[in-house]
């Protein structure tokens, strides 16, 4: 929520800003770029998109292997389970102590299977955030290139902003059309 309105106010921030920019008989330009494309095409980007998927199947194979442990753990624990509801059925446990000692087995097994499932939860989640993490490190050389790359094309070719098609947010904006601490002033 606060993104979106975040860009909002930047880009009515910006037509503002032209508008009055454009009284003083000024032509303001507005360029665009698709940063998919760029993503898509630049080599650094699909490295790095090469070795996060590495790192994403390693992580999946992981996961996979844990979820595995876990259904056999609770296939066990149901066999069992059955096995001992049939026993109590039957007769065949007759004493107290050997009702207590199923009971307790059960209940160790129990126990197993929640600790692992929670452990499960939370290893999943971690890798979630370390994907993420990984994502943001990686990432960041190829997007610090792609915005020094705008900023160089948008003053060569004398244009004031800079949009991204693919989510609408600016990517480059003339400093001369900054009005961030004159609308600051005013609200003060």
């Amino acid at each position: 929520m606060k993104t979106s309105y975040a860009k909002y106010i930047l880009i009515t921030l910006a037509f503002v800003s032209m508008f009055f920019y454009s009284e003083a008989n000024a032509q303001v330009k507005i360029g665009f770029v698709d940063s998919e494309t760029i993503l898509k095409q630049l080599p650094e980007a699909q490295a790095v998109q090469s070795e996060l998927e590495g790192l994403q199947k390693q992580y999946l194979d992981t996961i996979q292997t844990k979820e595995n442990d876990l259904k056999s753990k609770a296939e066990t624990f149901k066999t069992q389970y059955d096995d001992a509801q049939k026993k109590v059925e039957s007769g065949q446990i007759t004493s107290d102590a050997e009702m207590k000692e199923l009971q307790t087995t059960i209940g160790e097994l129990q126990n197993e299977i929640q600790t692992m499932s929670e452990s499960f939860e939370s290893y999943k989640q971690t890798v979630q955030n370390n994907l993420l993490q990984k994502q943001s490190e990686l990432f960041k050389p190829v997007k610090d290139k792609i915005t020094k790359t705008i900023e160089q094309v948008a003053k060569s070719m004398k244009i004031n902003f800079v949009f991204d098609k693919a989510d609408g947010t600016m990517l480059y904006g003339d400093k001369e059309f900054d009005i961030t601490f004159k609308v600051l002033d005013k609200l003060k």
